[in-house]
């Protein structure tokens, strides 16, 4: 039988005196002191800092308060301005619509100062064609084109520019036409018509008294004397003359007023001839009326003299034989009043609308 080993000695605890049982409490009670200083400590920083949240807290509190109550004054102010805004755009609206009306209502009853311009421009057309065609005065047509392409370059309009061309063109055939002094010629022509009554028929004209022959001695008798006034009364009862014109026919009294009257029927039928430009008319007046002047009136006279110098030098005026038309400028006012009616036809352009506002937020309050 094996050997039981004997159990190992187990080791005594060490004996705490009364001193280290002092020692020991005196530290715990230290460290119970301190832990209750340090809990103490702790305790007056938390309710510190307690205070401090709380104070702090109601700070922001009254802050937030505030705030939420400025934000809710802005945001009525804020929409009370957009009630106003949208007032003034509606007002606004009204306000160019009315405006609109206005001006259509104005340009329907006041024309434009391009439509005046192109009234005037027409009326002095017409006027300027009329005197063209019935009374063939040049120069009075060129100077109406004239001052309508001046006022025309005042305005400065681009849509005035076809008509201008137009005038131009015009201007250029009327400078072609040779200048007659129509004006210069009627008054001659009615000279000559108030000179008829003074001119000298040619069976009215005078013999040239004959130098009296030296004076005889006086008869010594009467028998002498009686003789001697016979033959001299009966030497100036024949006159003879040699002349190298034939016979002036004789006229009646009664013929010869109506000779004058038809004189100055002619003459007046020339004048009329010059201001219509008949030059055919004109030639064949001007050339009856001196065939008449040379036959039946007394050619030596100055009166009628000056009459025939007249009447060669009317003789001798060249007319042109055509007029050229205002053709070109007629037309071209007429397509620029199409237009401008057809603008004043058009419905007007209705007004922009206004730029679109953002539209802010709504804030809300907190």
């Amino acid at each position: 039988m094996s050997e039981i080993p004997p159990a190992p000695s187990t080791p005594r605890a060490p004996r705490t005196t009364p001193a280290t049982r002092g020692a020991l409490a005196l530290v715990a009670v230290v460290l119970a002191v301190a832990g209750v200083a340090a809990w103490l400590d702790s305790r007056h920083r938390e309710e510190r800092l307690r205070a401090a949240f709380a104070r702090e807290l109601a700070t922001a509190s009254a802050s937030a308060d505030a705030s939420a109550q400025r934000v809710t004054t802005l945001a009525a102010e804020l929409r009370d301005a957009q009630a106003k805004i949208a007032l003034l755009d509606t007002r606004q609206n009204e306000a160019q619509s009315q405006t609109a009306a206005l001006e259509s209502f104005y340009r329907d009853l006041t024309p434009s100062r391009d439509e005046l311009a192109l009234t005037e421009v027409e009326q002095t057309l017409n006027l300027a064609s009329q005197q063209l065609a019935l009374a063939g005065n040049v120069q009075s047509a060129l100077a109406a084109l004239q001052l309508l392409d001046a006022k025309l370059a005042r305005l400065d309009r681009p849509r005035f520019a076809p008509l201008r061309r137009a005038l131009a063109a015009d201007m250029d055939r009327l400078k072609a036409v040779p200048y007659v002094d129509v004006a210069g010629l009627a008054a001659r022509i009615d000279a000559a018509i108030a000179s008829v009554d003074a001119l000298p028929l040619a069976h009215d004209e005078r013999v040239a008294e004959v130098a009296a022959p030296a004076a005889a001695p006086a008869p010594t008798s009467a028998w002498s004397s009686f003789w001697h006034d016979l033959w001299s009364d009966a030497r100036n009862m024949v006159r003879i003359e040699v002349s190298d014109r034939p016979a002036a026919p004789l006229l009646p009294p009664s013929q010869q007023y109506f000779l004058r009257e038809n004189l100055r029927l002619r003459l007046l039928s020339a004048r009329n001839a010059l201001i219509a430009r008949n030059d055919a008319s004109f030639r064949a007046d001007v050339r009856d009326a001196d065939e008449w002047v040379r036959k039946y009136f007394d050619a030596r006279a100055k009166p009628v003299q000056q009459l025939l110098a007249t009447l060669v030098q009317l003789r001798t005026t060249s007319m042109p034989a055509t007029l050229p038309e205002l053709t070109q400028s007629l037309a071209a006012a007429a397509t620029l009043r199409e237009t401008l009616d057809r603008l004043a036809l058009a419905p007007p352009a209705p007004p922009a609308p206004p730029p679109a506002r953002p539209t802010p937020a709504p804030v809300k309050a907190r």
